[in-house]
């Protein structure tokens, strides 16, 4: 898995033939929690332009070169559709992105990429996982209208309230670069409970108010407190995250082999 903040934020984007520019942010579906597109600020290239980049073009990941490498060219990438970044998008200028990339629509079909589990349908999965994938997403219908897209700098710092009582506040987001799916929030308890980092699901989230920038969990704040700690100098591993789930009284979610998953 792949932190937001640490591994993708501010890291640069490298072109078949140059470097684009850094990422800016990821912009992530709130119903799925599953990132559509990287936020590329081009203003060492192409003044004063954002491009969107999607997961499906993405090609490597170097956490420590702080690079992302992607199959594209700088020249289709200045040619790109002329998104606005800093505004909304429609379902109808996603059609037009995809269209220009030749990529298949995310919203038709019944896994998470569509007509895959990963962006570009590109990678095999196993037939148990492949019916996990498609129960979850057999009401793809709700996809097909207006995206619900949200910037991760949107998220990010948003309080989070259990049943009982504020707990704390996002601190960061991880994303398993396979499906660039939204795992887990890193929830930072210091105002409640100081020197404890949890972790939280989004499925676990019961609803979320964006003009207030708070989520709510149904859980109370007693699980919360007894639920194992997320230390971030250790990787997650299998054991901890059915740890984690079995705390929570969940199964743990079927994982793909992304690039660096645990």
């Amino acid at each position: 898995m792949i932190s937001v903040k640490k591994t993708i934020a501010g890291t640069t984007i490298g072109a078949t033939d140059g470097d684009i520019g850094r990422v800016d942010a990821l912009i992530f579906d709130d119903e799925s929690w599953t990132v559509r597109y990287l936020v590329v600020d081009t203003s060492s290239w192409l003044s004063g332009r954002k491009v969107l980049v999607s997961p499906a073009c993405v090609r490597a990941i170097d956490a420590e070169g702080e690079r992302v490498a992607v199959s594209l060219t700088r020249q289709q990438v200045e040619s790109s559709p002329d998104l606005d970044a800093d505004q909304p998008l429609t379902r109808q200028r996603e059609v037009e992105y995809l269209g220009y990339y030749d990529l298949p629509h995310y919203w038709d079909g019944p896994f998470r990429w569509g007509p895959g589990p990963y962006p570009g349908a590109t990678r095999p999965v196993d037939a148990v996982a492949a019916e996990v994938e498609a129960r979850r997403f057999a009401d793809a219908e709700r996809l097909r209208g207006e995206p619900h897209l949200r910037r991760t700098t949107e998220v990010i710092g948003y309080a989070i309230a259990a049943r009982d009582g504020d707990i704390g506040h996002i601190e960061d987001l991880l994303v398993d670069d396979g499906t660039w799916a939204i795992r887990y929030a890193i929830v930072d308890t210091r105002n409640w409970w100081p020197g404890k980092k949890v972790l939280l699901a989004p499925e676990w989230i019961s609803s979320i108010d964006w003009t207030e920038s708070k989520a709510r969990v149904d859980l109370d704040r007693g699980a919360i407190r007894g639920a194992p700690e997320y230390d971030a100098s250790r990787p997650i591993d299998r054991d901890y995250e059915r740890r984690l789930h079995e705390h929570y009284g969940g199964a743990a979610y079927r994982a793909h082999s992304g690039r660096n998953a645990a």
